[in-house]
């Protein structure tokens, strides 16, 4: 097998897209290190250098994902409250959503109890999404404004699931995606 040179983090990052990809279109069980190599065109030892197995590939998907969660909620911690700040913190859910959070929902979708055994921190993710929603809302917005809010957030990750058989690129789901969150978004603290 001839295999292109490539760098390190560029070759893990390919990994990742081509298992994500093959793992949503054939199912997790149904995909084999041996099937994401010779897609990838390497081999076997070169995709076990970077990663120890199929999970060990989710759960760093799912990290890389929370980090960047993690990322939004401290630029957002050091922001003044307010309008400008809701619009701000939604535009970068959506660009987290076009970066990876698509495909990561599609592959959840299809693949619902591996997310259930492998993700990591599966309690975070709620705790994260309130804190969004309190730089978003603030701290003492109704429950009723909570709800509406969360439901705009998670809006924009299901947009891929409900577009499924639409043909739509990435592009146009996450512009209807961010114009659903828009439009079910309560404003902010002013």
């Amino acid at each position: 097998m001839a295999e292109r040179r490539r760098k390190g983090s560029d070759t893990k990052a390919e990994i990742q897209e081509i298992a994500l990809e093959l793992f949503t279109e054939n199912g997790y069980e149904a995909t084999s290190m041996r099937e994401i190599a010779e897609r990838l065109d390497i081999s076997k030892a070169a995709l076990y250098y970077h990663f120890a197995g199929k999970e060990d590939i989710i759960r760093s998907l799912f990290d890389e994902y929370m980090e960047e969660f993690d990322e939004l909620l401290a630029w957002g911690r050091s922001q003044p409250r307010g309008a400008a700040l809701r619009d701000e913190l939604l535009a970068r859910w959506v660009d987290m959503a076009g970066r990876r959070g698509l495909q990561i929902a599609r592959f959840a979708a299809t693949n619902q109890h591996v997310i259930r055994d492998l993700a990591p921190d599966r309690g975070g993710v709620r705790g994260r999404i309130t804190e969004l929603v309190d730089l978003i809302l603030g701290p003492d917005a109704a429950p009723a404004d909570q709800l509406r809010a969360r439901v705009a957030l998670f809006s924009v990750n299901l947009a891929s699931f409900a577009a499924q058989d639409l043909n739509l690129p990435d592009l146009d789901i996450l512009t209807v995606a961010r114009e659903v969150a828009d439009t079910l978004m309560p404003g902010a603290e002013g």
